[in-house]
């Protein structure tokens, strides 16, 4: 899961937290002066460890946050998928399902969805 530690200071070194970006702190936070927003990716385990250590972490919720270079990150699938992106539309790096329900099925056929929706 992808999560933001919320610090003045660096990163802590955890080897079972991994950094894929960080920004400013969006003005809009509260106390957001001189705070950096690390995103980062581990088990809720490493959570419990930072927030133990006095850190602030924030759950991320589906939808879009902005980096301070045009980029960002996107959560999706209730916070489970995530997309580190150069640009609003170019994906660096993602966590995403290995495959959907309809790619799995041996019998699968595409689907006219035009037809299915104007009878076309």
């Amino acid at each position: 899961m992808m999560f933001i530690v919320r610090t003045s200071g660096d990163l802590p070194v955890l080897t079972d937290v991994a950094l894929k970006a960080q920004r400013r702190t969006p003005e809009i936070v509260p106390n957001a002066a001189g705070k950096i927003d690390y995103f980062c990716v581990a088990e809720e385990a490493a959570v419990a460890t930072l927030r133990d250590r006095g850190f602030d972490v924030v759950r991320l919720r589906d939808g879009w946050y902005a980096d301070d270079c045009g980029g960002g990150i996107a959560i999706f699938g209730h916070g489970r998928f995530w997309e580190v992106r150069d640009t609003p539309f170019t994906v660096k790096e993602a966590a995403r399902p290995a495959e959907t329900a309809a790619s799995s099925r041996a019998d699968a056929e595409p689907v006219n969805v035009r037809g299915a929706i104007f009878g076309v």
